[in-house]
């Protein structure tokens, strides 16, 4: 029982907010592909499919982000009891759980065309490649929205078998969304992260937080509706925008730079988020 315990710890299942975010992106393009292609039964198969796959990848992310950060870790205040970093866990076991879970991952991933296949794989090395980004530039957090975000070109391609201009430009919305939402998580440890060396956009911008997250938050709504005039969406069901849109702006009032527990009660708004924008999309499928 133990050792299950640690094991939900180290993968973050526990805290469902990091699988949700990597699977909202992932029904987002679906519901668009689905908006063209309208085989329900493909659909419904394939939200299933990507719902074990972003828990069992988010997983693996998670363990591996633990392995590469064990000893910045022990210096930050709320993660210096993750099990990698207090000894729970050792570098080893921890490797023999990622390999198992990326194997089940892959398993799920072959159910899917060769095109989605390929794209699967080829985001194995932005996956395993972020957690060194933090060390290298103030912009991990764009490196993270562009992993963890392909799940809506993959999504698309699962069902429409090619790559289009429409699952791009949302792609390009959720990045900025990713981007901004992350900076406020990272906003709870920004006076550790700057002690130890750590870079982020929460420190690059962290006079001016809510004008980088605002600004941000409106690209991502900008190219949300750049995509409803490129496919001449209903005006009426513009309207519908804005229960997602509320979200973001209710997050960017609430948070405060200098409370960590606001920053994180507005992170967690965005499963909200991507539900609003999952139902903004669905919504054309229906009109």
């Amino acid at each position: 029982m133990e050792k299950f315990q640690i094991f939900i710890q180290l993968t973050r299942l526990n805290k469902p907010i990091g699988f949700l975010l990597l699977f909202w992106p992932c029904v987002w393009g679906l519901t668009l592909a689905y908006y063209f292609n309208g085989e329900t039964n493909l659909y419904l198969k394939h939200i299933l499919l990507f719902f074990l796959g972003s828990v069992l990848m988010r997983s693996a992310g998670c363990i591996f982000n633990d392995i590469v950060d064990r000893d910045l870790d022990k210096k930050v205040q709320r993660t210096r009891e993750r099990p990698i970093a207090s000894g729970k866990v050792s570098v080893s076991e921890a490797f023999i759980y990622i390999v198992f879970l990326c194997l089940v991952a892959f398993l799920i991933l072959l159910q899917f065309n060769w095109l989605t296949i390929v794209l699967g794989i080829s985001s194995m090395a932005l996956a395993f490649a972020y957690p060194f980004m933090k060390r290298i530039t103030y912009w991990p957090q764009l490196f993270l929205g562009l992993t963890f975000n392909w799940g809506i070109i993959m999504g698309w391609t699962s069902i429409i078998n090619s790559i289009s201009i429409e699952p791009i430009i949302l792609y390009l919305s959720a990045i900025f969304w990713t981007l901004g939402y992350d900076t406020i998580y990272g906003l709870q440890d920004m006076h550790d992260d700057e002690m130890i060396g750590i870079k982020s956009t929460s420190i690059k911008f962290k006079n001016n937080a809510k004008v980088f997250v605002g600004t941000c938050y409106s690209l991502c709504v900008l190219f949300v509706l750049i995509l409803c005039h490129i496919m001449e969406i209903d005006k009426y069901l513009l309207a519908l925008s804005v229960f997602f849109i509320s979200t973001l702006i209710y997050q960017i009032k609430f948070f405060k730079i200098d409370n960590p527990e606001s920053c994180l009660i507005a992170f967690k708004i965005n499963n909200l988020t991507g539900i609003f924008v999952f139902l903004f999309i669905f919504s054309f499928t229906i009109s």
